[in-house]
């Protein structure tokens, strides 16, 4: 197969975001937080306040689950529930300066753990990295 045959290159970019996602989620483990919470936690932290539904379809978890996680998040003091000021049945799930302050400080090991790697390309290799980056996220948008 040629390196441009489509099934070829998603396999390759499969097994690479895969390998690179488990080599900075190292320093995810000095939080002491589980991986499904950090997650939900970085979907409210960079995504903003969210429905407890409406988190349950991001994480692609049921609510069920997403409730546990979330009972689990306010009580570790990284989340609290609000009232939807849009429905007043409802709750908005958002995240507390100290959720804010653990996710805020786990990005920056992650990237410095990027950093030190990325740093030791050539420069046409970094350049090579920033084009692939923004087809990744072109990809990531593409519904």
């Amino acid at each position: 197969m040629a390196r441009t045959d489509s099934l070829e290159v998603a396999t390759a970019l499969h097994r690479a975001a895969i390998r690179l996602l488990r080599t900075v989620r190292v320093a995810d483990d000095e939080t002491g937080v589980s991986a499904p919470k950090l997650s939900a936690l970085s979907v409210l932290t960079f995504g903003g306040p969210q429905s407890l539904k409406s988190l349950a379809g991001a994480e692609q978890v049921t609510p069920a689950t997403m409730s546990k996680l979330v009972t689990d998040l306010e009580a570790a003091g990284l989340v609290a529930k609000r009232a939807d000021r849009e429905d007043k049945r409802g709750l908005r799930i958002e995240v507390t300066a100290k959720g804010r302050a653990l996710m805020e400080e786990g990005r920056k090991r992650r990237l410095a753990l990027l950093n030190t790697r990325i740093a030791k390309l050539s420069r046409e290799e970094r350049a090579q990295l920033a084009d692939a980056s923004a087809l990744m996220m072109r990809l990531a948008a593409d519904q």
